[in-house]
């Protein structure tokens, strides 16, 4: 009876040794919390510290009073310019955001050229977009060939050539459904006489193109040949659709 006795204290401390107490368990999931909180709150500071960094250049760009491009969008071409140059799809010196703004009348300077290395704006312009996407405003967006309409998305700015429409830019859809077939649809940037403030004072708003990013005539060759090279382009309407599915808005 005393073996017995004996092999029962064995048998309990052995499964003692592996029994874990209330307390110590508490302990353990309490360091288990925190961990997670630590990583997601590191994770959260650095989701904050780019977001402060993206409202400090933007507050320091020399935008002309009222004619400042909208925080939120300047927001989202510049995450698509990092998330492009992160893919090395830009060149790797590229320090210029071209972004068109088609939630904007076509009557107002809506695409800015900015420098963001030396914090100002190089052109702010009228441009144009395409027939049937809309008369004075923007509302329909296509990427079939023949529709006549603008594409939304990142575009990344080829060679220059002379063509029809004169000196022209090729441009390289990025956001594949949305854009990606502008090389085949011949969407450039290229200037126009339509594209200019006499034309919207006659016929209450600019000219449309055939789907490209057309510019004034005396601003072609100046642009084009300052965003030239690998550099970017961004063609802005707020379509949730689009926003929510580009690789590139995402942070």
């Amino acid at each position: 009876m005393k073996g017995f006795f004996s092999l029962l204290s064995i048998v309990y401390m052995v499964t003692t040794s592996f029994y874990l107490s209330p307390r110590k368990a508490i302990v353990k999931n309490e360091i288990s919390t925190k961990k997670i909180e630590r990583v997601a709150t590191k994770s959260e500071k650095t989701v904050e510290k780019a977001v402060s960094s993206s409202e400090e250049l933007y507050k320091s760009i020399s935008f002309e009073q009222g004619h400042e491009l909208n925080e939120e969008v300047f927001f989202k071409a510049l995450t698509g310019f990092e998330n492009l140059k992160k893919a090395g799809l830009l060149n790797s010196e590229s320090h210029l955001l071209t972004v068109c703004d088609f939630s904007m009348s076509s009557n107002t300077k809506r695409l800015w050229v900015i420098d963001i290395n030396e914090k100002k704006v190089l052109f702010n312009s009228l441009v144009a977009h395409g027939k049937n996407t809309g008369e004075e405003f923007a509302t329909n967006f296509s990427n079939t060939e023949s529709s006549l309409q603008s594409s939304l998305g990142f575009y990344i700015t080829d060679a220059t050539y002379n063509g029809d429409n004169g000196f022209s830019l090729r441009l390289l859809g990025m956001d594949k459904g949305f854009n990606d077939a502008a090389y085949r649809r011949a969407i450039v940037m290229h200037g126009a006489d339509y594209v200019s403030d006499e034309f919207a004072a006659m016929h209450k708003r600019i000219g449309r193109s055939w789907g490209c990013p057309a510019v004034p005539r005396d601003l072609t060759q100046p642009i084009i040949n300052t965003i030239k090279g690998r550099n970017l382009l961004f063609i802005y309407y707020p379509d949730q659709n689009y926003l929510s599915k580009s690789e590139w808005l995402k942070a």
